[in-house]
Parts: C-alpha cells; sequence; structure tokens
C-alpha cells in the first residue's frame, strides 16, 4: 500500500451544485501551497477536466486530470488508473457526476459507485442559496442511504451571510455530517458557459479565473481540516499488460479551438501504436504526413468560419481521405468531414466533403447518453462511449453504418458509425482506453 496519501471525492445533491467551480478552487489552493495534485473526474465528461488541468498546473507541475468511469470500462481498469496517477501525487481530487447516486441506471457508474470502489471520503457540496435548516435532512437522506459511503464532510456554497451559514452549520451538525465552511456567493465563482458545456476560447483568461476562485474560496474553507479528513491509502498499481503494437506509426491529430475533446487514456493508447502530432485544421495550412488521422469531437460550428476558410487544410484532408488514408473522426469531427454545416442563423458553410452528409444546428434537441457500440464485423467484442450533441443530419447519402449501437438500456437510439473507404465516423465519443486494439482496427483497411 502507498501511505501518506490524501483523496477526496466532491459529489452533490443535483448538478448545478458547484462542483467543478469548487474542485477548480481547491486545485489551485493546494498547488499554490507546494502541493502535487492529481485532478480526476467522474464520467465521461471532456471540459471539466480540461480545466482541472489547466488548475493542478502550478509551480511547474503538470498533471492532466483523468476520466473515471465505471460505465464506459471495468471498475478494474478505474481502480488501475486511480493507482497509476495518484501515485505521484500528493492529493487527488475526483469530481463526481450529476448526483452523487446518479449512473447510467440506478447508481451503476455513480459517482457513489466509484467513491466506494476506491475507498475514497465524500465531499458534499450543497447549494444553499434557497435553503437554511432544511439542509438537515438532505445531508441525513445522503448520509444514511448508503451506509457503505464514507460521507466525511459538508462545504456549502452560494451561501448568502456568515449568519446564514451558521443556521447551514447547525443543520450539517446535526444530521451528523462535519461541516467545513461555505464559499460566500460571487462572481469570481462564475464560469462563462456554451450552448454544449464551458467556453474553451483561447482568449479567455482561465487561469486568472481559477486564482480567483481559489483566494475567494481559502477565505471561508477549512483546507486544513479538509486534507485531516482525506487521508487515505492507495493500492500499488498492478503491473498490466498491453498487446503488442507496431510502435512505428504516425497519428495525425486535430487539437485547436475547434476540436479539443480527449480522453488522455485514448491518446496514451493512440502513442503505443508510434508519435502522435498536433495539428490545427483551424490555423494549418498543411495536414502532416500520418498513418491515421484522428479528428475529435469540440466545436466546430463555433469556428465554422474559419474551419471553412482553411480551403488549403480541406483540400489536404479530403485528398487524404480520397487516396485511402486511414481516419476516424467524432462527432465535431464527423461534422467537419461533411459536405456543409447549417447554423442556427441559417448560414452554411462548406466543410471537406469527404462524407456525404450534411448536418445542421437549426431546430435541434439535445442527444445525449452511453452507447454500446457492436460492430457488423471486423473487430470483435463491444465498444462503448458516449453521445452528446446539439446538432442533427438533416441529409445523409449512401454512407455505410457499420455497426449496431443502442443506450445503457439496450435501446437502440438511431445512432449509426458510418465507414467510407478507410474514413469512421460517428456522433458516439468511443473510450478504448480498456481496448487497446481498436487503434489497429481504424488502420486495417476495407476488403
Amino acid at each position: 500500500m502507498i501511505a501518506n496519501k490524501r483523496g477526496f471525492l466532491l459529489a452533490a445533491p443535483s448538478s448545478g451544485s458547484g462542483k467543478t467551480t469548487l474542485t477548480l478552487a481547491l486545485l489551485r489552493a493546494l498547488a499554490q501551497r507546494g502541493l502535487t495534485v492529481q485532478p480526476f473526474k467522474c464520467g465521461p465528461d471532456y471540459l471539466d477536466t480540461w480545466l482541472h488541468s489547466i488548475a493542478a498546473s502550478w509551480g511547474g507541475n503538470n498533471h492532466t486530470s483523468i476520466n473515471l468511469d465505471t460505465w464506459m470500462a471495468s471498475k478494474k481498469h478505474a481502480q488501475e488508473l486511480f493507482s497509476r496517477y495518484s501515485a505521484g501525487a500528493d492529493t487527488s481530487i475526483v469530481e463526481g457526476v450529476m448526483g452523487l447516486f446518479d449512473g447510467a441506471e440506478k447508481s451503476e457508474g455513480s459517482s457513489a459507485e466509484i467513491a466506494k470502489l476506491l475507498n475514497l471520503p465524500v465531499i458534499m457540496v450543497v447549494d444553499a442559496s434557497s435553503m437554511a435548516y432544511s439542509a438537515a435532512p438532505l445531508l441525513y437522506g445522503f448520509r444514511t442511504f448508503d451506509p457503505s459511503l464514507n460521507l466525511a464532510g459538508v462545504i456549502f456554497n452560494r451561501v448568502n451571510t456568515a449568519s446564514h451559514y451558521r443556521y447551514l452549520e447547525m443543520a450539517a451538525r446535526d444530521a451528523g455530517v462535519e461541516s467545513l465552511g461555505y464559499v460566500p456567493r460571487s462572481d469570481s465563482m462564475t464560469i462563462n458557459e456554451r450552448h454544449l458545456g464551458l467556453n474553451i476560447s483561447a482568449e479567455f483568461d482561465y487561469d486568472g479565473m481559477i486564482t480567483s476562485m481559489a483566494e475567494h474560496v481559502e477565505k471561508t474553507v477549512d483546507i486544513k481540516r479538509l486534507l485531516e479528513l482525506s487521508r487515505i491509502e492507495i493500492p500499488c498499481c498492478p503491473d498490466i499488460s498491453f498487446p503488442p503494437s507496431e510502435g512505428s506509426k504516425v497519428i495525425a491529430v486535430a487539437r485547436d479551438e475547434a476540436f479539443n475533446f480527449f480522453y488522455q487514456e485514448n491518446l496514451d493508447v493512440l502513442k503505443e501504436y508510434g508519435k502522435i502530432v498536433f495539428f490545427s485544421p483551424m490555423d494549418d495550412a498543411m495536414l502532416p504526413q500520418a498513418d491515421l488521422l484522428y479528428l475529435p469531437g469540440g466545436y466546430p460550428e463555433l469556428m465554422a468560419k474559419k474551419l471553412s476558410g482553411n480551403s488549403a487544410m480541406r483540400g489536404h484532408i479530403a485528398a487524404y481521405c480520397r487516396n485511402g488514408g486511414f481516419a476516424y473522426a467524432e462527432c465535431g469531427g464527423m461534422i467537419y468531414l461533411g459536405n456543409s454545416v447549417t447554423l442556427g442563423d441559417g448560414s452554411l458553410y462548406p466543410m471537406c466533403g469527404v462524407l456525404d452528409l450534411d448536418t445542421t444546428m437549426q431546430d435541434v434537441k439535445m442527444t445525449l447518453g452511453y452507447r454500446k457500440v457492436s460492430l457488423n464485423g471486423g473487430y470483435p467484442g463491444e465498444l462503448r462511449g458516449h453521445e452528446f450533441h446539439y446538432s442533427q443530419i438533416k441529409r445523409r447519402g449512401e454512407l455505410q453504418n457499420i455497426a449496431f449501437i443502442t443506450n445503457s438500456r439496450n435501446e437502440e437510439t438511431g445512432s449509426a458509425l458510418y465507414r467510407q473507404n478507410n474514413t469512421v465516423a460517428s456522433y458516439v465519443h468511443l473510450y478504448w482506453g480498456e481496448r487497446r486494439d481498436f487503434p489497429k482496427f481504424l488502420m486495417k483497411a476495407t476488403p
């Protein structure tokens, strides 16, 4: 066992309670104290992990946030990831997802399941903006619902005044949950939002924003006591044997303001096959020479004018795919490979024209949920992933669907995994951290 480590999971009764802002503030506050902090995120989120990594980077430390998801991967895989990445840190902070017990099916894959799996104490974040002593039955219910869960403390968020907090503190005491302080209402604890997630513009000062959050939280949250409650033992990282790989491939990965939705473990798997070369479809004129092109999800619709305007890059990508180059595109990447995208205001922008489809942002509803993906041939077993978008395909040509896709309840979703020549694309963001042979499938030529 690894001793002298600290770790905890920040959870909440529901989404919107302030888990992300408090996680960012605590990551930065601890890093500024000279501690090495390792962030994690429960569930399939990309944007929170991106912000976590910024918050944890201080004084030369650079710790990428890691997704822990016991629905998209096995419990053993989540344990291995936590052990491996926590080994080099003084403190590990895991941000929960949705409400504490919210999972794909009941509490399956929930924050509570992950906290128990990793033997982590849970710190509740309660939005107290519209409550006082009513926090007592709320906390009592969460403390007693599952006796095997270690609910170690609570931090109250959006508290109006110090006198307001005194009522909340009494409520916590009567519920048998230790109160670790509160976060007063403040503009410094607000993150600008896009229609899908958070603002990721390079022009925004995230580092300054997070530092202001940390300064605000340190005034009223007992961080010393929080660390005292979060001593944990972490099992030594087991030896993991991965299948042999070619190791000499070059993988071109799009990464800029338009394309930035990654699972870190997916990238680590790609590194086993060779060298990753990052490039920008927005700003670069040339596509790197590569054996595999990976276009992840992101915000191509927000950068549509610039992406469309870079006709040189669109031409290079189209030629690469039409000439049999291996390519894999997810959600935003798939939109970019299509013929065009129509924005909410009706404006239309040409894209790469590799896939015979057009997408639109007009009159659409959110599509959200876990996905099970069974390929029709050429790849054994089931892949798992997540779908989250506000666009839809408004016209689809004769594209081949090579998979049967359902949700977590085994219901058909209408989603598809398209293949055209050696290009594979889908709205689904796949997690292949535990299916490390998947890139080999992507680099297998069609008959």
